[in-house]
């Protein structure tokens, strides 16, 4: 019978939730850890000033948070004012929020469209409400609602106007 030399180890990289910072950590196959408790909240973002982007609990208006552009990074573009949105709590400090799959948008600026241009089925690019820019077919116009999923930041249909 032939044994190793080493205890098995694991390599893993490890990410702080509240700094962001990221670090390489080995453990043995029998180390047991005890489980961090995440709880979720429901927020409404309300508006961006200055790179601060304030939040306040959904039913508690007066209980504002905000937060820097680099804490929600690529979300932010996607923010625009009264959207739902998920804080993920550690304790009693927000860690991270989640910004619904889909959100719906209206369309502010949109080259025109002539009759044909879709024989190719084609793509142009739009301008949204909150400045974003993005790929959409030939038959979105100024004023259309359309919905972008929030995770590939694509165009996934056209919403009921309002």
């Amino acid at each position: 019978m032939r044994m190793q030399q080493r205890k098995p180890t694991v390599q893993t990289k490890l990410k702080n939730l509240i700094t962001g910072k990221i670090v390489q950590k080995s453990f043995q196959g029998s180390d047991a850890f005890e489980e961090a408790e995440i709880d979720k909240q429901p927020m409404m973002f309300l508006y961006e000033n200055r790179g601060d982007y304030w939040f306040n609990e959904k039913g508690n208006p007066k209980n504002r948070i905000s937060f820097k552009e680099e804490q929600i990074a690529d979300q932010a573009k996607f923010l625009k004012p009264n959207t739902e949105v998920v804080a993920y709590k550690f304790g009693e400090k927000i860690i991270n929020i989640e910004l619904p799959v889909k959100i719906d948008y209206k369309v502010v600026e949109a080259p025109p469209s002539y009759k044909g241009d879709t024989a190719t089925g084609g793509s142009k690019t739009v301008v949204l409400e909150n400045g974003l820019q993005i790929q959409v077919p030939m038959f979105i116009n100024v004023d259309d609602i359309i919905r972008v999923n929030t995770t590939t930041g694509e165009y996934t249909e056209r919403a009921e106007k309002k």
